[in-house]
């Protein structure tokens, strides 16, 4: 019996975070997420590996899990940019896309092994950024960019595809941007 009950306990949680996400304007962080429903962060890592096998479309990020609605993704024009810069011109980078009303969605490199490997960011403003640098520097991660010689690609949105094309002579002009030759 106690492992039913452990089940009932365990979906209902899970439907809890579904909630919880869904609601949520901005990144729900794992600890947060533990604290609310009274469990370890393990456990939450846990319920959120289950609930996107059911493909629910969670995503984490470096500052927190977000759901992805499907509204929010069909009004926005999207673009993939390839991009080439050393780590420390990653604030850079960054602060010109979102000054330009773009949010930077993920970060993918190709790795002779593994193929693409895709980082989520979703940032969308300069105090986001500053806060994924503050977590970079905290952490002394590597940024995917330090496998592929600093060759990027980035998932970028905006409003619309002006927003996108500014943001894309912003970066040609910084020589960000990733020259065909």
């Amino acid at each position: 019996m106690a492992g039913e009950e452990e089940k009932v306990l365990g979906e209902e949680r899970r439907q809890l975070l579904l909630r919880l996400l869904k609601q949520s304007s901005k990144p729900l962080t794992g600890k947060e997420m533990a604290q609310q429903t009274n469990v370890s962060r393990q456990v939450i890592v846990q319920d959120i590996s289950l609930l996107k096998a059911r493909n629910e479309p969670i995503i984490a990020t470096a500052r927190g899990y977000l759901y992805m609605n499907e509204q929010e993704k069909n009004t926005k024009a999207v673009k993939i940019i390839a991009s080439k810069h050393r780590r420390e011109q990653t604030r850079d980078e960054l602060y010109l896309l979102v000054d330009h009303g773009v949010t930077v969605k993920s970060v993918t490199v190709e790795h002779p092994i593994y193929g693409d490997l895709t980082g989520s960011l979703m940032l969308s403003n300069r105090k986001e950024v500053d806060a994924f640098m503050k977590q970079l520097e905290n952490t002394g991660a590597p940024l995917l960019l330090s496998l592929t010689d600093g060759v990027h690609l980035h998932e970028i949105e905006a409003d619309s595809e002006a927003e996108l094309e500014s943001a894309c002579d912003a970066l040609e002009n910084a020589g960000f941007l990733l020259k065909q030759s």
